[in-house]
């Protein structure tokens, strides 16, 4: 009989679970349904975050040593290792966090067991598949292994998180307390961007993606690059949208032509950058071709801005496109977010 684990921590403040944590109990509740089995949750946290969780009808375990608090590998391996041995899980689920990804593989070494991870679905009946994409989303793979413990790492966005009641409490919560490990490191604080700074966010609601229009003449016949940086950072500012990019706008710096200051291949959406999945995005100043399109995949809602009505935008790749200037659509939004916030 199978036994699932779903292993999480809180996010940056301590006190609350992230999103990704919300989809990984979400899965483990239909992981358990399609297995009939028994599941756990095992939280890396205070067991107060675990309260609007608490009638989803798992067993709960609780590590919230001090000592455990900050994400270190000796640590976050230990803590997991111990609760994979209190509980027993064939099964552990898991958000494929920074933090978790960092020890999995070594606690499945530890184990004996196998992990597999950017899990995006699952399947079957009395055994489990799962799924995951290959080669830069272009294949799914149906995944099935008889060895145990197995570990999986499920993709942040390709479940949907778990529906919270504020009114619930978690019961059945039990303390599991964890040797401290010997360590080498010793955290002595964070240090992150400022809110200014931060282009790219995983858990925003709208994916903003620049093309290498914005940097192009205009219709005046000049270079608008500094009005294109204002445009967008007011939005992204305004908005808490992420920002993405086409691979040739973060390519032209390398090739001496203007380019916006704060994009870099970290931005890249495509073929060869990133596959993100945002509920919503909106393309703007670019032609919606094959390999820039192909990062869109798992984008629900699908919008863009366009002055070429003959764009690849326009022949099927986008829900709704705009034929507009970008400059003169995206100032008229800032003006009605700076409205809406005073």
């Amino acid at each position: 009989m199978e036994s699932i684990l779903v292993f999480t921590h809180t996010d940056e403040s301590g006190k609350a679970l992230t999103k990704a944590s919300l989809e990984a109990i979400a899965a483990g509740e239909k992981f358990a349904a399609l297995l009939g089995c028994a599941w756990s949750v095992a939280l890396l946290g205070p067991a107060d975050a675990l309260h609007d969780v608490g009638d989803c009808g798992a067993q709960f375990y609780v590590v919230d040593q001090e000592a455990f608090a900050q994400p270190r590998y000796a640590t976050d391996a230990a803590v997991l290792e111990t609760l994979c041995r209190t509980t027993g899980a064939t099964i552990v689920l898991a958000p494929h966090s920074a933090r978790v990804a960092r020890v999995a593989a070594g606690v499945a070494h530890r184990l004996g067991g196998f992990i597999d991870t950017h899990i995006t679905g699952f399947g079957g009946d009395a055994t489990l598949t799962v799924s995951r994409w290959f080669y830069r989303q272009r294949i799914e793979a149906a995944l099935s292994r008889t060895a145990r413990p197995w570990f999986l790492l499920l993709e942040p966005g390709s479940h949907a998180p778990f529906a919270l009641i504020e009114s619930a409490t978690a019961k059945n919560i039990q303390k599991v307390t964890v040797e401290l490990p010997a360590t080498r490191t010793t955290v002595t604080g964070t240090r992150a961007p400022q809110q200014g700074q931060q282009t790219i966010r995983p858990d925003a609601s709208l994916l903003f993606v620049a093309g290498a229009g914005w940097t192009k003449k205009q219709a005046n016949g000049q270079v608008r690059t500094d009005d294109a940086a204002r445009i967008i950072l007011g939005f992204l500012n305004n908005s808490g949208a992420s920002l993405g990019s086409s691979k040739s706008l973060v390519d032209q710096g390398g090739e001496g032509n203007s380019v916006l200051p704060f994009l870099t291949h970290m931005n890249q959406i495509g073929q060869t950058g990133a596959t993100p999945r945002h509920p919503r995005g909106l393309a703007t100043c670019c032609h919606g071709e094959e390999p820039h399109v192909v990062g869109w995949r798992f984008i629900a809602d699908r919008r863009a801005i366009s002055l070429d009505p003959n764009c690849g935008w326009t022949r099927g790749k986008a829900d709704v496109v705009y034929i507009a200037d970008a400059f003169e659509v995206m100032e008229k939004v800032n003006e009605l977010l700076a409205t809406r916030q005073q």
